[in-house]
């Protein structure tokens, strides 16, 4: 059961090895995409919403 623990931690060292972390530059890109994306859809869905009301509303006039 040692061993195989023991294995299994060699293993993992050998594996983090291969990990590429992105730089600072690609850290910011991506969020600065996200940020967009978010505030893109949120912009979306308060329109479906006014749409909505003002539907409703009518409606119900």
């Amino acid at each position: 059961m040692i061993e195989r623990l023991k294995e299994f931690f060699r293993e993992v060292r050998i594996e983090i090895k291969k990990v590429v972390f992105p730089t600072k530059q690609d850290l910011v890109g991506a969020t600065r995409v996200v940020l967009v994306a978010v505030f893109a859809i949120a912009i979306y869905l308060w329109m479906v919403d006014l749409l909505l009301v003002w539907g409703v509303r009518f409606i119900l006039r």
